[in-house]
């Protein structure tokens, strides 16, 4: 038996308005509540919900419910810190030390950071978080030279971009970024708090200061269900097309109301 197509796009609506009076990440109720709560099948419900996901107005996730969807933002990718990303959204940024160790470059490293492969290099790994969600995992690998004494417990509370300028005097001048489609394994999805094998987004930064030195190599994993990449494009210079980019944008989801 197949739900009357009309039927279906009308408890759509009715979901819709139900979803204004929930909080953001709130659980809607259950699919046998919906169906008694609106005088219509399962299968209309199940189908309504099914497009309500597919248009980011719900998520659903895995053994746990469906729940009200966060809205996205952009975030620009520059060299900019997570940190201020996220204040100027009004979110509130903290991040989680999970690691830091003093490691020889090796070839890999040294190739990315211009140095020695037996120059030192010290690795950070950090949890980044807004208003105590989990967003990302970020590997930072720096020149051990350049960054004497670092302050470990100042990573937790400050960027670092802030305590590379003002303690050492390193300004970031330029910076070159790759992304591309991943999974997550069982440590990266523990830490995250989402199911293994979940979708996200491996972001490989590499920053240099004015003088061309690299200071910062980063590897981040960014939650697939709460970023998604998009691109500004231009006319192509001989005008018959478009070119990208005019501008890469990697958005960000945060709390904002649903439109």
């Amino acid at each position: 038996m197949t739900a009357n197509p009309r039927k279906h796009e009308m408890v759509r609506d009715r979901i819709l308005d139900l979803l204004e009076g929930l909080a953001l990440g709130a659980a809607i109720p259950a699919e046998r509540a919906l169906s008694d709560q609106l005088g219509v099948s399962r299968v209309t419900v199940r189908r309504a919900v099914d497009d309500l996901v597919r248009d980011g107005y719900l998520e659903r996730r895995q053994g746990s419910g469906t729940y009200v969807a966060q809205s996205k933002l952009a975030q620009p990718l520059t060299a900019s810190s997570f940190t201020a990303d996220m204040e100027r959204r009004g979110l509130r940024p903290s991040s989680r030390l999970l690691t830091v160790a003093r490691i020889p470059a090796g070839a890999p490293l040294s190739w990315r950071l211009g140095i020695d492969p037996d120059d030192e290099v010290i690795q950070l790994r950090r949890l980044r978080l807004a208003d105590d969600e989990p967003l990302a995992i970020e590997t930072v690998h720096m020149p051990a030279h350049l960054v004497p004494g670092l302050p470990e417990e100042e990573l937790e509370r400050r960027s670092l971009y802030q305590v590379l300028s003002e303690r050492y005097e390193l300004r970031i001048a330029s910076g070159t970024q790759t992304i591309e489609p991943t999974m997550t394994n069982d440590e990266e999805s523990a830490i995250l708090d989402i199911p293994t094998g979940s979708l996200a987004f491996l972001c490989r930064l590499t920053t240099a200061i004015s003088d061309g030195r690299v200071i910062e190599y980063t590897r981040g994993l960014y939650r697939g269900d709460r970023y998604v990449l998009t691109a500004e494009l231009q006319p192509s210079p001989n005008g018959d097309g478009l070119a990208y980019p005019a501008r890469a944008v990697l958005s960000a989801a945060v709390a904002s109301p649903i439109r």
